[in-house]
C-alpha cells in the first residue's frame, strides 16, 4: 500500500456524481482524491469551487489537463463506452459506470481498446459486487460444497417509479436516450450478480411487457427463462409497476438451497447427501412420515439463516478504493471492465427474444440483429440519431 493518492476526475456531476465526491472528501476512499469535475452545466461549477478542484464543461479537456489520473463516468448510458476510450487512448484510467454499454457491440469496442492499453486500469461501477451478503454466496458456491447448479430464480420489483419519474427528461425511458427500461436501468445490478454467482447463460427465451403500466417506449416488466448448460435454469423477472415490491433470490444445487430475502435475509439448506441419493435411499415409509411431518429432517439436512447489514455508501466507497489500489499496486479489480458486457449481453438478449418471439442463442450472440432492431426502434421515436 502506498499514501499517493489517485486523482480522480468525476464527469457528470448529478446526484451520482455528488455522492462520489462526498465519499471521497469525507475520507471513505483512501489513496484518493477529487482532482477535477466535469459538467455540461456551468452552474454546477459551484461545486467543484467548494471542493477546489477544477472545473471544465467539456471532458476532453478534463482529461487533458493533467489534473486527473482517473475518470469516473456518471452520465447517460450511451455516453459512457466513448468516454471510456477517450480517457484510455490519452492514458488515463477509466471506471465506467453500470451498464458498460447499451449493447454488446458498443461495449466491445471499449472492452477491445482498453485490452489493447494493459498498463491502464479499466473498471466497471458494480458495487453489489462487494456486498458481504453475495460476497459470502459467490465463496460458498465456488467452493462446490452445495454441488451442481440445477435451478435459479430471482424476482425483482421493488424499483416502482411513478410516471412522473419518467416525465422528468425527454431522454429518460426512451430507445435512443436511455436505451431500454427496466433492464438498463434499476436491475444491472442483479443481471451482473446473477451472473457472477450462476455462471453466464448460454440461451435466453424472455417475454417483456413495453409501456405495460406506465406511458414509455420501454420495457416495465420483465419475464425471462435462461439456460445454463447442462441442464441448469433460471428465471428472472422484474417490473417498476410494483408498489409493494418483491426482492427474493432462490438458487438450487444437487446438494442444497440458497434463498435471500430482501437483499438481507439469507437461508441455507445443505442436504447431508445428494439429493438424488436421498430419494433413492428412502422407503415409502419413510416417504409418509415426510409428508406427514413425523420424520426427523435433521437426517435429511440442516438449515441457517444469516441476517447482513450494510453500512451506507460503503460498498461503493469499497469499489473506488479497490480501483485506486489496483492502479497503485495491481491488487486484483473486484469488478473488471471486461465483466461488464455480460449484462449487457443478457439486457440484449432478452429485449431481442421478446423482440422476435425466439430464444437467443447468447454463446453466438447475433449483434447485429440486435442492433438493427434497436435502430428500428429509435428511428420511430424520431428523436434520436441511430447508433452504430
Amino acid at each position: 500500500m502506498t499514501d499517493t493518492k489517485i486523482r480522480l476526475g468525476i464527469i457528470g456531476f448529478g446526484a451520482e456524481g455528488g455522492m462520489y465526491a462526498t465519499f471521497i472528501r469525507d475520507g471513505m476512499v483512501p489513496n484518493m482524491e477529487v482532482g477535477a469535475i466535469c459538467d455540461i452545466l456551468p452552474d454546477k461549477k459551484a461545486g467543484a469551487e467548494e471542493l477546489g478542484v477544477p472545473f471544465y464543461e467539456n471532458y476532453i479537456d478534463m482529461i487533458e489537463s493533467g489534473e486527473v489520473d482517473a475518470v469516473v463516468t456518471c452520465v447517460p448510458h450511451y455516453l459512457h463506452p466513448e468516454m471510456g476510450i477517450a480517457a484510455l487512448e490519452r492514458g488515463v484510467h477509466a471506471l465506467l459506470e453500470k451498464p458498460v454499454g447499451v449493447y454488446t457491440k458498443q461495449a466491445r469496442e471499449v472492452i477491445d481498446f482498453a485490452a489493447s492499453k494493459p498498463q491502464l486500469t479499466f473498471g466497471v461501477f458494480f458495487n453489489q459486487r462487494t456486498n458481504p451478503l453475495y460476497v459470502d454466496l459467490k465463496s460458498l458456491i465456488a467452493s462446490g460444497e452445495l454441488g451442481a447448479l440445477r435451478h435459479t430464480s430471482w424476482i425483482i420489483t421493488n424499483w416502482w417509479r411513478p410516471q412522473g419519474y419518467y416525465d422528468q427528461s425527454d431522454w429518460r425511458a426512451t430507445w435512443g436516450g436511455e436505451g431500454g427500461g427496466v433492464l438498463v436501468n434499476q436491475a444491472p445490478h442483479q443481471l451482473d450478480l446473477w451472473q457472477w454467482m450462476c455462471g453466464v447463460p448460454q440461451k435466453c427465451f424472455a417475454k417483456l411487457a413495453f409501456g405495460f403500466r406506465r406511458d414509455i417506449a420501454v420495457e416495465d416488466e420483465v419475464n425471462a427463462l435462461v439456460d445454463f448448460g447442462n441442464g441448469a435454469t433460471g428465471h428472472f423477472m422484474t417490473a417498476t409497476h410494483d408498489l409493494v415490491g418483491t426482492d427474493r433470490l432462490e438458487m438450487l444445487f444437487d446438494k442444497g438451497k440458497i434463498v435471500v430475502e430482501n437483499s438481507k435475509t439469507v437461508t441455507i439448506t445443505r442436504l447431508t447427501a445428494p439429493e438424488q441419493a436421498i430419494s433413492e435411499n428412502m422407503s415409502m415409509d419413510d416417504v409418509r412420515k415426510l409428508f406427514t411431518g413425523q420424520l426427523d429432517t435433521g437426517a435429511l439436512f440442516e438449515t441457517e439463516t444469516t441476517e447482513y447489514e450494510s453500512v451506507w455508501g460503503q460498498q461503493h466507497a469499497t469499489v473506488m478504493q479497490n480501483f485506486a489500489v489496483n492502479i497503485l499496486d495491481g491488487t486484483p479489480l473486484i469488478a473488471p471492465g471486461p465483466d461488464g458486457i455480460n449484462g449487457v449481453r443478457l439486457a440484449n438478449a432478452m429485449h431481442l427474444s421478446a423482440w422476435t418471439g425466439e430464444e437467443v442463442d447468447m454463446v453466438n450472440f447475433d449483434e447485429e440483429r440486435y442492433l438493427t432492431e434497436l435502430n428500428a426502434r429509435i428511428e420511430a421515436e424520431g428523436a434520436f440519431p441511430a447508433r452504430s
